[in-house]
């Protein structure tokens, strides 16, 4: 009984090595490596040590037979999904997806064979298997590719054995390309696959010899987001299927998406196999959401669940954008359909004209292979006779001709996957030419990468990675007169050409949802205007935001501005905070009505002054002329003249001479002024003093002696000033810190502590003159001028006090006229108080201008007004 347990063993090692290993590398690669380590790898001893005990290396289980087969010198291998599913040994089938896309290999190949300058001598066979969309099934038909049919034994104990196959075509899904192309990387055998699209078959460790004629949908994902870019969505919602193809697909696409600008407001999977609450939730969802776009990443079987429900729920109006698994799907372009994905978007495959294709498909008959017998009783609603069954009802002649027959199967418009197929197989007999042509010392290949042309003038090349170039077709599904559904082609994208240039759209023949001509709008806020800035709201995405409008001097000429920009410090910004424009020019100038009011009182001042020396000139041989010093009356009259006339400096533009003489000539003239009322008050005092007996008071303070009085006290100020101009003199400023909306030109004082040194010493003779004349007030006279000198200073000390809080506080242009004000206010005080008095008795009272009426001794003054 020992041998033939050893021999039970023997043929459960074999088992696992030809089914089960296959299986469990797939999911060892993708599932925890130490569960399967530690459950898969004693069996696998134990096999092997079971088998060590057997002489003989012989398959346990013959595999199926191939659906269509032809022998040739180099056999390529198929592998298709002919069939949705199967139950148990026997597969009961119930749909086609793949119409005919397998039967290009047979085209391609009698094309080669007939070919004598491609693999000339070299004929080339096929053995093609459905995999029934079944893991299993495309493992258990990789494998028999792998090492044949038949059942072989080997005496050397070892199974090894050339592959039938050279290369595999094949292979619908990227879930099961991915488990047959990690098994069957290890024999470096090519796998070619039409239309497995994940990205992560492009890993070149985990799938070394996989190949693609169909454009990975890492590029599929990335045009999509630049899809929505270009039609300025920013606000989306996205579908996907929840296996390998949709979760690898989104997820490239949010990536792009996040670097485009582009929010997503919602994420949502599907899969067929869901509970219908799943459903109902996403449906849910997409009722609550705001984005008008939703992306859909999935297959038609998923989608087409969640469009049944939509429709229930009518929810429509939406924008779907596609990709090419389900919007180049026929089983769910119908028109009830339409409601819910009408308008729709997406990229397919580019289609292509394969000349000779249609006329093969035509001459295909069940005499020349029983693998067509199955097409021919579903095309022609007919039976064929076979052991188990007589073909009773409506028996199939296999004359039928399928010239004229409208049916899925034959489908040959827009030949999409098929050309896949036929790129897929001359690139293994390029391959092998090149590989057949090689001449020793001179390399297998000529370029060490394939590229070849079709028929119909496309590029056929693979990169790094085992991709192919991506071109698409942009299509948009549209209700046509006779109430089907089509897609037109709205636009191309072609990856080989120059950035730039690689997308091609013509929107004026789009249909979008709810037969709409305009692009729809999907936003979560929307655009910024120029003069606005965007704020982004707490807790959102970056796509929502509020519009803030620009501060004073700031703008934003472009929309969804994220910054304010300042403008340069001359300029401000516009009413509608998008253009920066020159800042008005403020100052004192001649043209407005403030600046003619001071002028004319300046140059009125001056005339009165100029007036009044005249009167004095006139009499001044009279004894009110004569009295207090006529020299310094005079001269009080020419400062006075100069203050009126030096406020002159400060209206107009600022310019470098009169920011000079602004100040200067105010300080000056003004001391000078003060110094004649000083010298006047000193006189009217010694003048009395010399009254009393003995004094002689009035020699020490003379002629001679007031005006060296007067040129002494004016001598200081000249000093402060001159050193002013020579050390830090004033300048032209452009203020632009007062005011953001103008720019104020003024005087900078250059020295801030030599100005208030020139106000500081006017308001020191001041104070001293006014100390002096209101000592001296009381002093027995009829025309004591002592009186009237109080007064006078008494009203400039006033001004002076007054000006100095409000220069401060004082902005722009009103600083200067309140500097012209306090000139004229102060000058105005001591021309009107100290002369019109005497012009009063000059001109209207000429009788009391007599020296008995001035030197009266009485006490009451005679003077009235």
């Amino acid at each position: 009984w020992l041998p033939e347990l050893c021999r039970l063993f023997s043929k459960l090692g074999l088992l696992l090595h030809t089914i089960i290993v296959p299986t469990v590398l797939y999911v060892y690669t993708h599932k925890s490596k130490l569960r399967f380590e530690m459950l898969f790898l004693p069996v696998l001893s134990i096999s092997l040590l079971v088998q060590a005990q057997e002489p003989l290396c012989r398959r346990h289980r013959v595999s199926e037979m191939p659906l269509f087969s032809k022998d040739g010198d180099i056999t390529i291998g198929g592998i298709f999904s002919l069939h949705d599913n199967f139950v148990t040994v026997k597969p009961t089938f119930n749909d086609k997806p793949e119409p005919l896309n397998f039967a290009a290999i047979m085209f391609c190949l009698e094309q080669i064979n007939n070919n004598t300058d491609l693999l000339p001598g070299v004929s080339l066979g096929y053995k093609i298997y459905d995999s029934c969309s079944s893991m299993p099934m495309a493992m258990s038909a990789a494998m028999a590719l792998v090492n044949g049919n038949e059942e072989t034994v080997y005496l050397n104990r070892t199974c090894s054995k050339t592959s039938t196959a050279e290369a595999i075509i094949g292979l619908s899904d990227s879930s099961t390309t991915r488990g047959v192309a990690a098994t069957i990387g290890s024999f470096q055998i090519p796998l070619i696959s039409h239309t497995a699209t994940c990205a992560c078959l492009s890993n070149r460790k985990e799938y070394p010899s996989f190949f693609r004629t169909i454009p990975s949908d890492f590029f599929q994902s990335r045009t999509l987001a630049k899809l929505v870019k270009h039609f300025g969505w920013k606000w989306i919602g996205a579908i996907r299927s929840d296996n390998d193809y949709g979760n690898g697909g989104m997820a490239t696409f949010l990536q792009e998406a996040q670097n485009e600008g582009i929010c997503v407001e919602f994420s949502e999977s599907i899969y067929r196999t869901y509970p219908r609450e799943k459903f109902l939730k996403t449906v849910d969802v997409i009722k609550k959401s705001s984005a008008k776009v939703i992306v859909a990443f999935s297959s038609s079987a998923d989608l087409a669940i969640l469009v049944k429900e939509l429709l229930i729920q009518n929810v429509t109006g939406l924008q779907w954008i596609g990709s090419e698994s389900w919007v180049s799907s026929v089983n769910l372009a119908k028109p009830v359909n339409y409601r819910v994905l009408g308008g729709a978007i997406g990229f397919i495959i580019s289609s292509a004209v394969i000349p000779g294709l249609k006329e093969f498909f035509l001459n295909i008959n069940p005499s020349k292979s029983p693998g067509w017998n199955e097409l021919w009783e579903n095309i022609f609603n007919c039976t064929f006779a076979t052991q188990d069954k007589a073909a009773n009802i409506n028996p199939c002649t296999g004359s039928e001709s399928l010239q004229g027959i409208n049916h899925v199967f034959m489908y040959l418009s827009e030949l999409r996957i098929i050309n896949n197929v036929y790129k897929a197989v001359y690139s293994i007999a390029y391959a092998l030419h090149d590989l057949l042509m090689c001449r020793d010392g001179q390399g297998p290949f000529a370029n060490k990468t394939l590229h070849f042309i079709t028929k119909s003038g496309e590029n056929v090349y693979f990169d790094e990675n085992g991709d192919s170039v991506a071109r698409y077709e942009l299509v948009n599904w549209q209700l046509t007169e006779d109430g089907t559904v089509k897609y037109i082609t709205v636009g191309l994208y072609d990856a080989s050409l120059p950035e730039g240039q690689q997308f091609k759209i013509n929107n004026s023949i789009i249909v979008w949802a709810e037969e709409k001509h305009q692009i729809p709008v999907s936003v979560c806020s929307e655009s910024c205007h120029p003069g606005t800035r965007k704020a982004a709201q707490k807790g959102r995405p970056n796509c929502c935001f509020d519009c803030i409008p620009c501060a004073d001097g700031e703008i934003s000429n472009t929309t969804d501005s994220v910054d304010c920009l300042m403008c340069p410090v001359e300029y401000k910004s516009n009413y509608l905070r998008d253009l920066c424009i020159l800042k008005d020019t403020e100052f004192l100038a001649y043209e407005e009505i403030m600046g003619e009011i001071l002028a004319l009182f300046s140059l009125f001042g001056a005339c009165v002054t100029l007036g009044i020396a005249a009167v004095f000139f006139i009499h001044k041989d009279t004894p009110i002329v004569r009295a207090n010093n006529s020299e310094l009356s005079f001269l009080l009259l020419f400062s006075l003249t100069l203050c009126f006339l030096c406020s002159l400096t400060f209206i107009g533009r600022p310019t470098d001479w009169s920011c000079l003489l602004r100040h200067t000539a105010f300080g000056i003239t003004f001391v000078l002024c003060i110094s004649c009322v000083l010298g006047k008050t000193i006189v009217v005092l010694m003048a009395f003093r010399a009254t009393l007996p003995g004094s002689n008071v009035m020699k020490w303070f003379g002629p001679v002696q007031q005006r060296l009085s007067v040129f002494a006290f004016t001598s200081v100020q000249i000093l402060i000033c001159t050193l002013w101009l020579t050390i830090v003199p004033p300048f032209p400023y452009k203020n632009l810190k007062s005011s953001t909306e103008k720019i104020i030109l003024e005087c900078d004082l250059g020295s801030v502590v030599a100005f208030y040194a020139v106000l500081g010493y006017i308001g020191f003779l001041s104070i001293i003159c006014f100390v002096l004349a209101f000592f001296a007030r009381k002093l027995p006279d009829n025309f004591n001028e002592a009186k009237f000198i109080t007064f006078s200073m008494l009203i400039f000390c006033a001004v002076w006090i007054t000006f100095i809080p409000v220069y401060v506080s004082s902005p722009g242009k009103y600083t200067v006229a309140v500097e012209i004000f306090a000139i004229l206010a102060s000058s105005f005080a001591l021309l009107f108080c100290i002369f019109i008095p005497k012009c009063y008795i000059i001109l209207l009272k000429p009788e009391n201008n007599t020296k008995k009426h001035l030197m009266g001794k009485n006490q009451l003054n005679n003077f009235q007004l």
